[in-house]
């Protein structure tokens, strides 16, 4: 499928030699053609930047960038994001991967309904489970004081949302996206999280898990509504 609607896809990979092939071919593989990927390498040790400037070599659609130093997510999203020449944004995990009628599916969604963003859920990988999984059937308007209800790697939104909003918030060196997704409750944006199980969720030694403690340090902040320290 192909419009003139252009979508941005964002992906910022560390050292993640062993899953980004597949990241990259699950949104090479869209229904939905008219899109440009943007992969962003933090100063890898490994052999990431090598694959991904492969698929630079092969894809017209694909723009590669490269820190020299490694700077975190956060800020890397936020380099990417001001290179984007799409509408629309669409976020991609590098240890993740998208069915392949996910862009399709959110981009229709949006537009038919008007929404300022749109996420789905997600199918964990190891495990099969639904990801949420009964959260999902409560208001996220309520969920997001408490949780984040939302899988980022999942994330469309319109460009100028995003940029009204201010990006990423860069205090936040994780949980930006729990940070990020609050902000945009309580300003009121138009949103939806479809249903359907687009999404491929790594579960396995994921940044969820090997940082943790920094994670839920992160995501009181953003419920207690205050400014981290800056821990890394």
């Amino acid at each position: 499928m192909t419009n003139g609607d252009l979508i941005s896809v964002i992906m910022s990979t560390y050292n993640s030699e062993e899953t980004v092939k597949k990241s990259i071919e699950s949104i090479i593989s869209q229904s939905y053609r008219n899109f440009e990927l943007l992969i962003i390498d933090d100063a890898s040790t490994d052999s990431t930047f090598k694959i991904i400037s492969s698929y630079q070599a092969k894809y017209k659609n694909i723009k590669i960038f490269q820190n020299q130093k490694n700077i975190g997510l956060t800020k890397s999203l936020n380099i990417l994001l001001e290179k984007t020449q799409g509408e629309y944004i669409a976020r991609q995990d590098d240890d993740d991967m998208s069915i392949n009628i996910r862009l399709e599916n959110q981009l229709k969604i949006i537009k038919t309904k008007n929404l300022d963003f749109c996420t789905t859920r997600a199918i964990t990988s190891p495990g099969g489970r639904s990801r949420p999984r009964f959260s999902h059937y409560l208001p996220q308007k309520v969920l997001i004081n408490y949780k984040n209800p939302f899988v980022h790697g999942t994330l469309m939104i319109k460009k100028n949302t995003i940029t009204e909003i201010g990006g990423y918030d860069e205090n936040f060196y994780y949980s930006q996206d729990y940070k990020l997704m609050y902000d945009l409750i309580k300003k009121g944006y138009k949103f939806k999280t479809l249903r359907d199980k687009l999404y491929i969720l790594n579960t396995k030694n994921n940044l969820s898990t090997l940082k943790k403690n920094e994670q839920h340090y992160y995501a009181t902040c953003v419920k207690n509504k205050i400014k981290p320290e800056v821990i890394i």
